[in-house]
């Protein structure tokens, strides 16, 4: 199975943004892109059949949601995560950062304060700034080269009159898979202060040898969540657009659907919709060969710094197929790393301050591409550091 991760189809001239972009966001084309979410890899044979046989009935109308695509979410998450989704729970949307923009506009007013954890996903920055809430930064703390969260000025935070908190779970960039004690412990906060969670989930199934993702909603019942969930990062199809919200709370359900009603948005795509269930109904043998190449490649990575580029650092990853680089040990201000890896190494990667602050000093390198190309990247920093010196 791995040498479909091997030796994946071009994606030159795809209209790709990570490959075709690459001279609007980085000035040049002259560079290995290992940069946005994405994988270079194929999405499992069952969704490109689903996708198929759709497009031959050759009538693309408007679509509805069958019961078969809720039943096969709720089968995967029971199945992968021990979760138990209620039907009336989901709610379908289009894609997961439009329904964290519509869960902050629907439970939230102008100005309410809403708090984030940063170095995190950077959308979280915008949906709360674009909606005109106030943003709040808990930032997490790294230990030991391991992020924790600060549940002391997380607690200061709320009790200063924060109303939602949007948790990255698994976290992005860190790559932190919150332990169960960890996530109780930040439900007593939410709990003791009335605090709301949208938690985004997207990265659910990036889970590796040793840890276990846990659904935060599946450990309460009586703290308003709401669950930001879909197979896009798992399957590669992130550019079909589907994605769901599992709410506990039904006046919360209503109040989204409002929302995306009110800005008249349709995401009842049927190449999404038949991609979705397909990918949850038939994709678990492709998850786990995926997770298999993906840890040997963590590994291969850790070991090539450790070995070859001492001076950067690679934080300890339990997640997601990104990891987050400590480069602080460079000695360059965020300007010169950027000009380091894109003009003399030659590798494109997202820079550590997209995700805020707390991110300057690092870089985020995408690893889900054949491991040849990531290591020859790595060959190629690692040569590029040692012409400075």
């Amino acid at each position: 199975m791995t040498s479909g991760f091997d030796t994946p189809p071009s994606r030159a001239g795809t209209a790709s943004l990570k490959y075709d972009a690459r001279k609007t966001y980085f000035g040049t084309d002259d560079v290995t892109p290992l940069w946005v979410a994405d994988m270079d890899f194929s999405a499992p044979e069952a969704v490109t059949n689903a996708l198929i046989a759709r497009a031959q009935h050759t009538i693309y109308g408007y679509t509805d949601y069958p019961e078969s695509l809720y039943t096969a979410m709720q089968n995967w998450f029971q199945l992968r995560h021990h979760w138990s989704i209620d039907r009336e729970a989901i709610v379908m949307c289009p894609g997961v950062v439009p329904s964290i923009y519509a869960a902050i506009t629907a439970l939230t007013a102008v100005g309410e304060k809403v708090i984030i954890q940063p170095p995190v996903y950077h959308p979280f920055f915008s949906a709360v700034q674009d909606t005109k809430r106030t943003l709040v930064e808990s930032p997490l703390r790294l230990e030991n080269n391991h992020y924790r969260m600060d549940l002391d000025h997380l607690a200061q935070c709320a009790a200063a009159g924060a109303k939602v908190l949007l948790l990255c779970s698994p976290h992005n960039p860190v790559g932190r898979v919150w332990q169960e004690t960890e996530l109780k412990a930040l439900l007593t906060v939410c709990r003791r202060y009335g605090m709301t969670i949208i938690s985004d989930e997207i990265h659910a199934d990036l889970i590796f040898p040793g840890q276990q993702h846990i659904p935060i909603a599946s450990l309460a019942e009586d703290v308003p969540i709401i669950t930001a969930a879909s197979p896009s990062k798992t399957f590669n199809i992130p550019g079909l657009g589907l994605s769901a919200i599992v709410a506990n709370d039904a006046a919360h359900r209503e109040a989204i659907q409002q929302v995306f009603n009110h800005w008249h948005v349709s995401n009842t795509n049927p190449f999404s919709i038949c991609g979705f269930e397909a990918a949850y109904r038939h994709g678990e043998a492709w998850l786990d060969n995926l997770m298999s190449y993906l840890d040997e490649t963590r590994l291969a990575v850790n070991a090539y710094f450790e070995s070859s580029l001492p001076t950067i650092k690679v934080i300890a990853s339990e997640g997601t197929y990104l990891l987050w680089l400590d480069c602080r040990n460079m000695n360059m201000t965020d300007a010169e790393l950027h000009r380091f890896f894109i003009e003399q190494a030659k590798v494109a990667m997202s820079p550590g301050t997209l995700f805020g602050e707390t991110g300057s000093g690092f870089m985020r390198l995408n690893i889900a591409a054949p491991r040849a190309v990531v290591l020859t990247a790595l060959s190629s920093m690692a040569a590029a550091w040692q012409s400075l010196s």
